[in-house]
């Protein structure tokens, strides 16, 4: 009878409210009263909360107004989004806290440094980070916002001004502005007058790309360490000037699910998080289950989702001496939507989300001292942590790449990890590190396990389900070398602010001049330069010319009959050299030792103009990847053609197409003809991950797969899930060795490549070597987790072929060489792809 009772409250709660007569008291406790003075959602933005999807603009000008109306509430703006949104932080506490704010701030923050034992705790408020939406499709929670901004700043009573006396909220309304207004929208524009719950309509299946991901559709809740995008960098910079003692980060689910709130699996904690985080993780759940119970909303917790990846909001702090809590509440997905608990509304979503948030503010106060004893403890044991072992140092760094370098030390100044210059050239471990292309980073240090984070090559794991990646060691990611060191020796002077990256050109020539294709932005110069018209060429062999080594893949610039008179070519690539960030050298003569500058060795380099594959079918991760670092890293133009439109496109004036994964079945044999015609014309077709079956499917290319016979052999019924789970590789890093000769590898200094890997395509080598020339190991796995079968097949296979066709060429890649903007070591495998696919 009980459980009848439940269930029917239950369902109340869910259909009780129509939006008719949505209010906001829907959503707030009613035992206390409010500031009439302070502003509700509806009095500024015209609807109730959940009547309609906030757009960001509307949710900016309530929190505007909700903080000129109240002394609890001050906001700033700490940047832009890609589209020009504001990325608002809102800070919430008393008035009284408010006129000591930077006070607080820096005792609390002193409870990570030496001496924060001598801290009182007693007084002392706790810090709390509250950020909703990070994806845009996942609008409770940016929703909700508003309603529990307007509780903390209109609430009245002792157990309100209580909270807030011993708590300093940060809250940041939308984690994702961009993804937000591309939902609302959607949502919006196909809402009903009645609403229709049924889940066929057109309200609950938007258009691609989504709303999910920021404008270059990258998925932001894997940027928290990797700090690659403007979101990403204004929270992680707010989060290490506060440090806050716990994190909530509110999401949604399949419209099917309930609610979920951590501890996740247990078994799929990284275990360089304590013991204590999730016994504290726990403790705050039970004040989420109370508050979730108070209204008759079902949950569950310690399921489905993991506390692994240091790059997500619910975990990144959970490694830097906080508590980190995901919330998943079941998605309506619109207004009202038909799902197997009954019928969910949005206002119902709203109301989860909204409870959660003042549960954790709650859990918080009555834990306070306890969570800020842990953060001290964390950074006090890290201290003792950081001092054990021989190794005092790590040195990294590429003698051939400045800007990819500088690149990653960007990443360690953004986490708050120090480090110096290195102090002079070095020969470790066959490697060499040169001074102003390598950093040193002292091991004693505050937060020496970030650190360790970021470096460790892990292999093992207790269990074999990710939820996403189970690697990213970043100095691989950037393809670097790196040594640890006995000492500090080669430590030089702190770098306390990176200088800006500079490039030039050394003098005037009336000969040649001449770049390597090491460094990152070679590319991006290389593009002006053929954008110009100014005739460029590629070396296909090493040579020494004035006292220089350049290697393959240099790139030449004659200066006679050039359209640039010599002064204005000068004048020019002086510009682009500053620009791009790299070293041009004007040479006297073209006699040289090895291939001299007149050789046939010398391919010609012919202005590009590329186009990208979009739209339905396509994976919008892929697709923005490549648009980004086109459009934002080399200042490349490229050309979106949607899905929708492609196949009556004339191709002919594009010297290259590039189709992200979209599933084998993704080319039509119309489409596919049309690309073969185009290919055999001089076109370069450029496909990546599940597209290399497709290519051999459609007869694009000649391919052989190896493909795994196993069997489930005393597998029960309940155990599938876990089996057919461990068979996913959902990202680790392998070894491949490169043929440094053959175009594809141009501009890599080291013949062994560290590769990303999310796919399970294997492709059998050629029977010539020389058309291998990207191949894994023998012993390829570097980081993370891969099954003994997917291994054994992966062992001398090959992660990319070119085969020609008329006068073109089709490639393929077995994965993502440019996965979620951090992984700078393998975005020239594109570029040369693009550049010197002629070549190949």
């Amino acid at each position: 009878m009980k459980n009848i009772v439940f269930m029917i409250a239950f369902l109340f709660l869910q259909l009780g409210h129509s939006q008719d007569s949505l209010d906001l008291s829907y959503y707030l406790p009613q035992d206390v009263s409010y500031d009439p003075t302070i502003p509700t959602p509806k009095e500024i933005i015209g609807h109730e909360v959940g009547e309609w999807h906030v757009t960001h603009d509307k949710l900016v000008f309530y929190m505007q107004a909700l903080a000129k109306a109240s002394d609890r509430v001050i906001i700033e703006n700490r940047g832009e989004t890609f589209e020009g949104r504001s990325l608002l932080l809102l800070t919430i506490t008393t008035p009284e806290n408010h006129k000591n704010l930077d006070t607080i701030r820096q005792d609390h923050v002193a409870l990570t440094e030496n001496g924060g034992d001598n801290l009182n705790l007693d007084m002392m408020p706790i810090v709390v980070y509250q950020g909703f939406s990070i994806h845009g499709n996942e609008p409770s929670g940016a929703n909700a916002g508003m309603a529990y901004a307007y509780y903390l700043a209109a609430a009245q009573g002792p157990e309100i001004e209580g909270l807030l006396e011993n708590t300093v909220i940060l809250m940041d309304p939308s984690f994702n502005p961009d993804g937000l207004q591309r939902f609302a929208h959607w949502a919006n524009t196909n809402k009903s007058d009645h609403l229709n719950s049924d889940s066929n309509d057109r309200e609950f299946h938007e258009g691609w790309p989504g709303g999910r991901t920021n404008h270059y559709w990258f998925d932001m809740n894997r940027d928290w360490l990797p700090v690659q995008l403007p979101e990403s960098r204004a929270r992680i910079a707010s989060f290490h000037k506060w440090m806050p003692n716990i994190l909530t980060d509110h999401h949604e689910m399949g419209t099917n699910s309930t609610f979920f709130f951590q501890p996740g699996e247990p078994t799929r904690v990284h275990p360089l998080t304590p013991k204590m985080n999730q016994e504290l993780t726990a403790e705050i759940g039970t004040y989420h289950a109370r508050a979730l119970d108070s209204i008759g909303s079902l949950y569950y917790s310690e399921e489905d989702y993991d506390d692994f990846y240091y790059g997500k909001g619910s975990t990144f702090p959970d490694i830097n001496g906080g508590v980190g809590i995901l919330f998943e509440q079941g998605s309506s997905r619109g207004h009202l939507q038909e799902s197997e608990n009954g019928t969910l509304s949005f206002p119902f979503t709203i109301r989860n989300q909204f409870v959660t948030a003042l549960s954790t503010i709650k859990a918080a106060q009555a834990m306070r001292v306890k969570m800020l004893d842990y953060q001290r403890v964390f950074f006090r044991d890290m201290g003792i942590e950081s001092a054990i072992g021989n190794d005092k140092a790590l040195v990294f760094g590429d003698s051939k790449d400045a800007a990819k370098t500088w690149h990653f030390a960007e990443i360690l100044q953004r986490q708050n990890i120090k480090f110096h210059q290195l102090s002079q050239d070095v020969r470790l471990n066959e490697k060499e590190y040169k001074k102003g292309y390598g950093y040193v980073i002292p091991k004693i240090q505050k937060n020496y396990r970030l650190i360790k984070a970021m470096f460790e090559k892990r292999t093992s794991f207790t269990d074999s389900i990710f939820y996403d990646v189970s690697a990213w060691t970043l100095p691989l990611a950037f393809n670097l070398d790196y040594t640890e060191l006995r000492s500090l020796d080669l430590a030089g002077e702190e770098v306390t602010k990176l200088a800006p990256l500079t490039g030039d050109l050394n003098a005037q020539s009336d000969y040649a001049y001449l770049f390597e294709w090491n460094e990152y932005y070679s590319p991006k110069a290389l593009n002006r330069i053929a954008n110009e018209n100014v005739r460029a060429k590629v070396a296909k062999a090493p040579f020494s010319l004035e006292g220089k080594e350049y290697g393959y893949g240099t790139i030449m610039i004659p200066v006679q009959q050039q359209k640039l008179e010599s002064a204005e070519l000068y004048k020019f690539l002086k510009k682009v050299a500053l620009e791009s960030n790299i070293q041009i050298t004007g040479v006297k003569t073209g006699l040289t030792k090895g291939i001299d500058l007149g050789s046939n060795d010398f391919d010609p380099i012919k202005k590009q103009k590329v186009a990208l594959l979009v739209g339905e079918g396509v994976r919008s991760y892929d697709a923005g990847e490549i648009w980004h670092v086109f459009d934002t890293r080399y200042d490349m133009n490229i050309t979106k053609i949607d899905s929708e439109y492609f196949d009556s496109v004339d191709l002919s004036e594009y010297t290259d197409v590039i189709i992200p994964s979209m599933g084998d079945d993704g080319l039509s044999k119309k489409r596919s003809k049309k690309l073969k015609e185009w290919v055999k014309e001089g076109g370069t077709l450029i496909g990546y991950r599940d597209m290399a079956e497709s290519f051999k499917k459609n007869g694009l290319m000649e391919l052989k797969f190896k493909k795994d016979t196993l069997i489930a052999n005393n597998i029960a019924f309940y155990q599938k899930e876990d089996y057919e789970g461990a068979q996913v590789t959902g990202g680790a890093i392998f070894e491949a060795k490169l043929d440094l000769s053959h175009p594809i590898n141009f501009g890599y200094k080291n013949d062994r490549l560290p590769l990303f890997r999310n796919t399970n395509v294997y492709i059998e080598p050629d029977k010539n070597s020389y058309n291998n020339p990207i191949q894994y190991t023998n012993d390829p796995l570097m980081s993370g987790y891969i099954s003994e079968e997917n291994l054994e097949m992966l062992k001398n296979s090959v992660p990319f072929q070119v085969q020609r066709t008329g006068k073109g060429r089709v490639i393929v890649f077995t994965d993502n060489t440019n996965f979620r903007a951090f992984w700078y070591g393998t975005n020239k495998l594109l570029m040369n792809a693009i550049f010197f696919g002629d070549s190949m």
